[in-house]
């Protein structure tokens, strides 16, 4: 391996790391999320107590969940692919389809919704946008702040695949796993 390619394989290593580690973390806020669930229930039908703090902090941590958790899927190449050619390609090419469609679609894509959320948590910010409802959670900018960020971890993971997928490109043919195209 050269010495750039070793350095790019460094990159990949560290920014899917950083992936997986995030979604590893954030996976323990799903049963923070189930077990809040179950106390808003009981809290509710068993003692008559509501909260809207606790019912909205559900919703914020399903949506942390749901948004940091896109890098780490895709990490895992979990995500959802209409793969009605792709799944019959060999290695070469599905290199080459992930590669082209990491720099034409998801890099542009996450960085164009990088710029315009920022913007959107950012007023969010200025103003201490807090909830609308009496008792809800007064920090509103908070949740508006994942939009931002799961641009930036989602743009990070497609450049770990776009420099993965590059390097397996650049394999010598007989290096490459089942390169029968």
């Amino acid at each position: 391996m050269s010495d750039s390619n070793h350095t790019f394989d460094r990159i990949h290593q560290a920014l899917n790391a950083f992936s997986k580690g995030t979604g590893a973390l954030i996976s323990w806020l799903t049963l923070a999320m189930m077990l809040l669930t179950a106390l808003i229930v009981f809290l509710r039908y068993g003692l008559n107590i509501g909260s809207i703090a606790l019912q909205e902090s559900v919703s914020y941590l399903h949506a942390t969940v749901f948004l940091l958790a896109a890098a780490y899927t895709f990490a895992d190449d979990e995500h959802v692919r209409v793969d009605i050619f792709y799944r019959n390609f060999s290695a070469h090419r599905q290199a080459w389809v992930n590669a082209v469609g990491g720099i034409v679609f998801l890099l542009p894509v996450s960085l164009f919704l990088l710029g315009i959320t920022w913007r959107f948590a950012a007023d969010s910010w200025a103003i201490g946008e807090a909830s609308g409802d009496a008792g809800g959670i007064d920090a509103v900018y908070i949740l508006k702040s994942l939009l931002p960020l799961a641009s930036f971890t989602l743009a990070l993971q497609g450049l770990a695949d776009v420099i993965r997928n590059g390097l397996l490109l650049s394999r010598p043919p007989a290096a490459r796993p089942s390169s029968s195209d």
